[in-house]
């Protein structure tokens, strides 16, 4: 029975490709499916998306399929009759496995057809797609990309500290960070041991200098262990070949580093123009890189969600219980938008050093047995409740008044708090 809000001239599943889509209609008064490919191409979907509109009077039409982003919602979002509702894989995986009795049958039309019907016969378990603001949805890709650049320089930086290991692993004593200015610097310079030992000391402290170390101590440190140090390796394979490796690695280093500082100046310009970048940049660690993530993760509209729980539940940092006769399981949340609950729990390991109450939470749940891991994830489930209460209140964080609030509720941590607050004075 069709429960939507919104009476629906027809019914559409997609099951998407890179090139092909597979398309079932339903008209909302009709009896069979209508089954057709859609090519990924901008042309072929406009004029499909026009056709519908044509065919049924500019009446709403409910789309569904499997992606909230990706070049084919881009297009789709463009004609105002159409409705998206982005499907969950896992749970229309789930309903197909029970349509065919767990056959293991695949197959892109039926996907398409299981699609339509549950967007037609099952409302209650799809929301309809409603974008955020323009300047939120750039925003969002932004703060995305800029993270999967960071994952990129940490995979070139467990490269490059690897191939260091196998021939010249006093480097990494030598040249602090991986990604840093310094490291290139000195391993262009010098790629081998050998190489480094034949400058004069004078040669290296002018270079170290030049590369902001100006401790006498550090400096002395690394021209003792430069003088000191003995070669790993003088195999002609090894030193003919990872050098080389190094060079390419630094070279991709290089290039991430001004990139990423572009993502950082475009992030901040966008986030600092914000109704609520003050709001989001008052919570403790949250800084220039998490603070645009949590507005993000929230948006302007107010109305996004009902309740804190919602986000919890949409995050994945909400547990998931499972009830059975006498078993009774608590396990982690696995389908959930994984950048989205990095950048809670990201929050809650950043906020640690910076708020007393965060930092004894997380000591009382080790103490009681919990991973860093876990802890971490038990401090974000509690951040969300405090940052959905300052969104919907547009209040900035002030941990005082929230000192005062627990001590009010006489709770467990304010004997930790006191505690820690005594030995630092």
């Amino acid at each position: 029975m069709n429960t939507h809000p919104v009476t629906y001239a027809a019914f559409v599943g997609i099951d998407w490709a890179d090139q092909l889509h597979s398309v079932c209609l339903r008209p909302a008064d009709g009896q069979t499916d209508e089954q057709h490919p859609l090519p990924q191409d901008p042309e072929a979907i406009h004029t499909w998306a026009r056709e519908l509109q044509v065919r049924f009077a500019g009446g709403k039409i409910a789309v569904a399929v499997e992606q909230s982003r990706g070049p084919l919602i881009y297009a789709l979002l463009q004609h105002a009759h159409l409705d998206l509702f982005p499907l969950n894989p896992a749970r229309l995986t789930k309903y197909r496995e029970a349509a065919t009795a767990a056959s293991g049958v695949k197959d892109d039309p039926f996907d398409a057809q299981l699609a339509c019907e549950v967007v037609r016969l099952h409302p209650q378990w799809v929301r309809r797609l409603q974008p955020a603001a323009a300047t939120v949805r750039q925003l969002q890709l932004l703060v995305e990309a800029r993270r999967g650049f960071v994952e990129q320089r940490t995979a070139f930086c467990e490269q490059l500290g690897s191939a260091l290991k196998c021939y010249f692993p006093q480097a990494l004593k030598l040249v602090g960070e991986l990604h840093s200015p310094l490291c290139a610097a000195l391993l262009r310079r010098w790629p081998t041991l050998a190489a480094l030992q034949r400058a004069r000391p004078a040669t290296l402290e002018r270079f170290y200098r030049a590369h902001g170390v100006h401790s006498p101590e550090r400096l002395a440190e690394h021209l003792a262990l430069i003088r000191a140090a003995v070669a790993l390796t003088t195999d002609a394979a090894v030193l003919g070949a990872l050098p080389l490796q190094v060079a390419v690695l630094l070279g991709q280093l290089e290039a991430l580093r001004p990139a990423l500082a572009d993502y950082d100046r475009r992030i901040a310009a966008l986030f600092q123009a914000e109704a609520d970048a003050a709001l989001f940049a008052s919570f403790p660690g949250a800084g220039p890189q998490l603070a645009p993530r949590l507005y993000v993760a929230f948006g302007a509209d107010r109305a996004r969600f009902a309740s804190a729980e919602d986000l919890q539940c949409l995050s994945g940092v909400a547990p998931v219980t499972r009830r059975s006769g006498k078993m009774h399981l608590t396990q982690w949340r696995w389908h959930c938008p994984t950048f989205l609950r990095q950048t809670f729990q990201e929050f809650a390991g950043c906020s640690i050093p910076h708020s007393r109450w965060a930092k004894a939470f997380y000591q009382l749940q080790l103490s009681r047995g919990s991973s860093p891991h876990q802890a971490k994830r038990a401090l974000a489930y509690k951040w969300q409740r405090i940052l959905f209460r300052c969104w919907q209140d547009r209040q900035p964080y002030q941990e005082d008044i929230y000192l005062a609030t627990l001590r009010r509720r006489h709770s467990p941590l304010i004997p930790l708090i006191d505690a820690a607050q005594n030995i630092a004075a």
